[in-house]
């Protein structure tokens, strides 16, 4: 493991435990097993769409107007238990996050102003810039960011499994002629599917790996500004004294120039992942018909 990565790692960790091993950490254990539970809960429900949508486009495909009804009610419910549980999911993430992020606000600033630690700070070689605005901030971000990745991969990873198998059990080996032999691959549907993602996942990951240190750096320099304006109002009483406003005006001016270049390099980047993702993003709606088309008309399985 590089370097870079293992200082990544402990940094990260460094942030997260904290929390996790303080008094609050029951509650919040309790609210994250309950997000987990509906993202699991959702993935269940997501299957069941699924062979609802079997079910239903096969009573369409045999005009059996019976089952279509009996479709159209096991739909409504559900819906219903789906639109509560997403609701849900996204209210006690959010009561986690704050929770987690009033604990983290106040033991940071507690460390910050212990020991005059925000003063001695402006004294050492290489001062952590605006640590206000990232208490403000950063600390939303992280905890933010943390959650959805974390647990968007769990459920992430549960869907894919769920899926795998459904798929795994639809797709036919294929046959291949090749120099006079003939290459057979087993459940064909499954490898192209996972061969289409993971030729997706790593194109994203080159084209949008960049927005990480540009990201960064528009946070760093939006709080540079923000933290010049507050500057330029708690002194504006010297600044009128020496006729500083043209001065004050150029340096403002210089801290937004450096806003608005790492935003047009964003602009840039966003524009060659938006390229990428809408592309992949089109050509994946035809890309199972193409798959499935072959079995279909083969009549291996019904439309459903």
């Amino acid at each position: 493991m590089k370097p870079s990565t293992r200082r990544f790692w402990k940094d990260f960790f460094a942030l997260l435990m904290p929390f996790w091993r303080s008094k609050e950490k029951w509650p919040a254990i309790g609210l994250l097993i309950a997000v987990l539970a509906l993202t699991f809960g959702s993935v269940f429900l997501s299957v069941q769409f699924n062979f609802w949508r079997n079910r239903f486009y096969n009573a369409l495909q045999q005009y059996d107007l019976h089952a279509f009804w009996r479709e159209i009610m096991v739909f409504a419910g559900l819906a219903v238990v789906w639109v509560i549980s997403g609701v849900y999911r996204v209210y006690l993430n959010q009561w986690l996050q704050i929770r987690w992020r009033r604990w983290m606000t106040d033991h940071l600033i507690g460390e910050w102003l212990q020991d005059q630690a925000y003063y001695r700070q402006q004294l050492t070689g290489a001062p952590t810039d605006n640590p206000d605005q990232r208490i403000s901030s950063d600390i939303q971000l992280f905890i933010s960011s943390t959650l959805s990745l974390g647990i968007g991969f769990l459920g992430n990873f549960a869907n894919l499994f769920s899926f795998l198998a459904i798929l795994w059990g639809l797709s036919a080996p294929l046959a291949i002629p090749l120099f006079g032999n003939t290459i057979v691959i087993p459940h064909f549907m499954v490898w192209a599917a996972v061969a289409y993602a993971v030729v997706g996942t790593l194109l994203t990951h080159w084209i949008g790996r960049p927005l990480i240190g540009l990201n960064f750096q528009q946070q760093k320099r939006e709080a540079d500004f923000r933290f010049g304006l507050v500057r330029f109002r708690e002194n504006t009483e010297a600044v009128a004294l020496y006729g500083g406003e043209a001065s004050e005006k150029q340096g403002l001016q210089s801290l937004f120039t450096n806003v608005m270049d790492n935003w047009y390099a964003l602009m840039r980047r966003q524009k060659l992942l938006g390229f990428l993702t809408s592309s992949y993003g089109q050509a994946s709606i035809l890309f199972p018909f193409i798959l499935a088309a072959p079995q279909y008309f083969a009549k291996s399985f019904e439309l459903g």
